[in-house]
């Protein structure tokens, strides 16, 4: 795994093989992050990385300028590897928690301008997350969510999806807060 672009451009990690991750191929975040910066500008950026695995997109989100990024797994390893990774490059606005992401949502009391979520592809109501990110308080007016997520769903009927882009087997659909 490899940043692509940013303060940290090139600089490579690799996450145990005990993790229970599967990382963002990095044609298919090279790709996805070439479609938010048409919509984004990184600075101004609160993220939040739901399902962060080992934290590949969080990373991504810190080097480009994020103001800040939470990334949220309930995995022990995947949490301890991301707080490494991030005191290891000296990224201070990167902060990880340790909690399912559902009760994360229910929980924060943080707001965030885009939402990405990686769920597990097994994971049962993945269909559900737009409803659940979208009606929270934690992605504000306008807000974007990403959604990860394999070819077995489509959104493209949801209203509030604005594109879906497939690379390989990785899926993404983009939906908008309005």
């Amino acid at each position: 795994m490899r940043i692509i672009s940013g303060n940290f451009k090139g600089r490579r990690f690799q996450a145990p093989d005990n993790l229970p991750a599967r990382p963002t191929t990095d044609a298919a975040k090279e790709s996805l992050f070439n479609i938010l910066g048409n919509h984004l500008e990184w600075e101004d950026l609160n993220v939040l990385d739901l399902f962060a695995g080992i934290g590949s997109i969080s990373l991504e989100f810190v080097s480009r300028g994020a103001a800040e990024v939470h990334a949220v797994d309930s995995h022990r390893g995947c949490v301890k590897f991301i707080e490494g990774m991030a005191q290891k490059w000296g990224m201070d606005n990167l902060h990880v928690f340790k909690q399912d992401a559902f009760e994360y949502l229910k929980k924060s009391r943080f707001s965030y301008n885009l939402v990405f979520a990686d769920p597990p592809y097994q994971l049962e109501n993945i269909a559900r997350i737009p409803d659940i990110v979208l009606g929270s308080d934690c992605l504000v007016q306008d807000g974007f969510l990403v959604l990860e997520h394999s070819g077995k769903y489509h959104f493209g009927q949801d209203p509030r999806c604005i594109e879906e882009r497939r690379y390989g087997k990785v899926h993404f659909s983009f939906f908008r807060k309005i």
